[in-house]
């Protein structure tokens, strides 16, 4: 989310970050002054705010809004092999613009940029207890990066999502021996997050994003990790959500649940932290019946209680690892669980991000199912940033 919010989606472009990979970029070709950089990418003026709802349309709105500072495109899933291995996977590549398109400078070199994209690639290997992380950077110029249309596609490199017709897309990423080519089938289209689509963050006209997931992704596909060669079919869910400046100076982190049931219906919450330890009243979520209906959730319509925790020894960051979510009004308790304890993102800002195992109970009746779990902020403040 943050990704939104991650949902709360971010994971993950933070000033820092980004200042530190375009100077790096722009020097090895001469493009810009880094001293110029630096001050255009940590200045939002000129861009678009999430200050509304959008007249949304789609496959366009697939694709990229460079009129916004910050966008991603967030892929997640839960997958299983015939033998019973189980895997997840995060393919997630954001953008983020270096200038408002208004004040672009043309500029003879393939290599001139406006647009930054990062990538992070992941797999979890339950049955052999590992969990792979990878980041990478690189300029929206020359071929390098991008993201389109028509038809959809946005890539970094060999890290690649493609349309391949109305509802059907492609996802294949590799390195370092591990690898993962899907191919995903959207069985219930987008969904509006929010007021149609407007995701509030925060009290400040302007702490918003425009949010919307595809929370049912058929997928089949392979894997490669350092166990082997997998065929494989689950379920994906993706988030893409856009904005300028989101979040509030004292919100801190967020924790976001995916949560694909055996019935047919997914959910999606997410709490945003505040520095003072409380739950910001700008949380909120959405239930997603079998047909596709919506039901908005409030921050007073859903409480999630942590179960335990577990610390990087690594990072030496304490996270959660096994939570209670109840949404009373629709008779709802879900008891979730890591597939694995570490699925830290150990890259440029870390946090945790990982598939989860869900038993409970929906209006009377057993179920399970599987999800995702983003959690920003345990291993350092993300202060504001989105």
């Amino acid at each position: 989310m943050l990704k939104y919010v991650y949902g709360i989606g971010i994971a993950c472009l933070t000033g820092a970050i980004l200042i530190l990979s375009i100077s790096v970029l722009s020097n090895k070709q001469n493009q810009l002054p880094s001293s110029s950089l630096l001050a255009e990418i940590d200045t939002p003026e000129g861009f678009q705010r999430a200050e509304n709802p959008l007249d949304w349309e789609f496959p366009m709105d697939l694709g990229p809004h460079p009129e916004y500072q910050t966008e991603w495109w967030y892929y997640t899933g839960n997958l299983e092999s015939e033998n019973g291995d189980r895997f997840g996977y995060q393919l997630t590549i954001f953008r983020r613009a270096v200038r408002p398109e208004m004040e672009r400078i043309e500029r003879d070199s393939a290599w001139a940029a406006d647009q930054i994209y990062m990538g992070h690639f992941a797999i979890s290997d339950a049955s052999a207890g590992k969990h792979y992380a990878f980041e990478r950077f690189s300029r929206g110029a020359a071929g390098l990066a991008g993201a389109q249309s028509d038809p959809y596609q946005v890539w970094l490199e060999n890290w690649q999502v493609s349309q391949l017709s109305e509802d059907q897309y492609r996802l294949t990423a590799e390195q370092d021996g591990i690898r993962l080519d899907l191919i995903l089938d959207d069985l219930k289209g987008p969904t509006l997050h929010g007021e149609e689509g407007y995701s509030q963050k925060g009290p400040e006209k302007g702490n918003a994003s425009h949010y919307y997931s595809q929370t049912r992704l058929e997928t089949s596909g392979s894997i490669q990790t350092d166990s082997g060669s997998y065929q494989v079919s689950g379920l994906s869910w993706k988030d893409h959500e856009f904005s300028t400046r989101a979040l509030s100076s004292n919100q801190v982190g967020w924790d976001w649940f995916s949560i694909q049931l055996d019935d047919g219906s997914d959910l999606m919450v997410f709490q945003i932290r505040r520095e003072d330890g409380s739950v910001d009243p700008f949380s909120s979520g959405s239930f997603i019946n079998p047909e596709g209906d919506l039901i908005n959730l409030a921050k007073e319509d859903f409480e999630i209680q942590v179960q335990d925790s577990w610390r990087s020894s690594e990072s030496g960051a304490e996270y959660p690892s096994q939570w209670r979510i109840a949404v009373p009004a629709i008779d709802l308790r879900l008891q979730i669980q890591p597939i694995l304890s570490d699925q830290e993102m150990k890259v440029s800002y870390t946090y945790w991000e990982g598939a989860v195992d869900v038993q409970g109970i929906l209006d009377g009746n057993d179920v399970s199912g599987s999800g995702y779990v983003e959690m920003t902020g345990y291993a350092g403040s993300f202060e504001g940033e989105f």
